[in-house]
């Protein structure tokens, strides 16, 4: 593709337009008014505890569906998306930038009215744009961010099921295509089975909505972890029996420890007595759980979501390195963002963060980090 093909490509048309709006308007809409369970979520810095409805599940399988009779009656392609991928990702770029100017300003405004400011609010405009001012912005009755990541996770899907439409098409589905799919599928289809975790991570409870967030949602997640599938698009890869083997090992490992561990601190967070691996749980401070996945490392969860983002792009070979771009991007974040929550534990817990530090000794990786 020359330089004027792709420019042309990139630039948003009204059909893209229509198509994210009509996305957003869906979600808005119908998770407002499907059933769903209301589960409170944890008491925020500020000390707010929002409560939402997790019926992304059910959000999930009526898109697919509606979607799916739409093209078995030709009323969409089922390769729509795959068919606009460039121009669908620079309309939702331009209308992450234009949510997250939305959000600074009103942020401003909220701060310039209240009498007292909080600690956390810098005043620093690059950084009050890029992390946000307000923790948990909400619009008619939704939490922002947790309806945005909900966007980034099912576009994702939307986008992966365009492409592998397209590969049936063109009568190109190769066997990794399948595994790539269905890894991603599976992954998906766990966050929305037990969408009611979301609530209590890091996101939710401590990150402030600005650029960062935005973008990351809803363009970073769908766009960027569904490389590997517009890569295998164009270039086929062959997998061995021994790689399939190996592939799907990585991504079960991966799976059991970033759900085990997730589940286990939600669980912890409900209830402090409950179970871990069938034993009491050991609590430092009262306050700390030191058992099960996090008395092996203090943020174990983030070594089974890399196992899981290496799985995605092991299907594609090891010819290229832009496969691999998302696992390689999200070793940096976690990283960064470990190195961030332990500056605010120690803030926040003081010597009770020390005394587990001595205890589990290993940030991600036991014996290696």
């Amino acid at each position: 593709m020359d330089l004027d093909s792709l420019i042309s490509s990139l630039l948003p048309s009204w059909t893209s337009v229509a198509m994210l709006l009509s996305f957003f308007t869906y979600l808005g809409i119908s998770g407002s008014i499907l059933p769903g369970r209301i589960i409170p979520g944890v008491t925020l810095s500020d000390g707010t505890r929002l409560h939402y409805r997790c019926n992304g599940m059910l959000l999930l399988l009526l898109l697919v569906l509606s979607l799916g009779a739409a093209a078995g009656i030709d009323l969409v392609s089922p390769s729509a998306i795959a068919d606009r991928g460039l121009e669908l990702l620079s309309t939702t770029f331009i209308f992450s930038v234009f949510v997250t100017l939305i959000l600074y300003l009103t942020g401003r405004q909220s701060r310039n009215q209240s009498s007292s400011l909080k600690p956390h609010v810098t005043g620093n405009l690059i950084n009050d744009w890029w992390f946000g001012i307000q923790l948990n912005p909400q619009f008619i009755g939704m939490d922002l961010k947790f309806f945005f990541v909900r966007a980034g996770m099912m576009g994702w899907l939307l986008i992966n099921l365009s492409v592998l439409a397209k590969c049936i098409q063109e009568g190109i589905l190769s066997r990794s295509m399948i595994f790539y799919q269905l890894f991603c599928f599976l992954y998906i289809l766990d966050y929305f089975f037990h969408e009611e975790y979301m609530t209590s991570t890091w996101d939710i409870i401590a990150e402030r909505l600005g650029f960062m967030l935005v973008f990351g949602d809803l363009v970073w997640i769908p766009f960027t972890f569904s490389i590997q599938g517009w890569w295998l698009l164009s270039n086929r890869v062959d997998l061995t029996m021994a790689a399939v083997i190996a592939n799907c090992l990585v991504f079960l490992i991966g799976y059991c420890v970033f759900r085990g561990a997730n589940k286990q601190k939600h669980d912890f967070k409900k209830n402090s007595k409950a179970l871990i691996w069938g034993r009491p749980p050991k609590v430092i401070g009262g306050k700390l759980l030191a058992s099960g996945y996090w008395g092996i490392a203090r943020h174990c969860n983030y070594l089974g979501d890399l196992l899981v983002a290496l799985s995605f792009s092991l299907p594609c070979g090891l010819s290229s390195p832009v496969p691999y771009f998302y696992p390689i991007y999200l070793l940096i974040l976690l990283i960064w963002r470990e190195r961030r929550d332990e500056a605010r534990c120690a803030e926040k817990y003081k010597e009770i963060w020390a005394e587990y530090r001595k205890l589990v000794p290993w940030r991600i990786l036991p014996y290696v980090y």
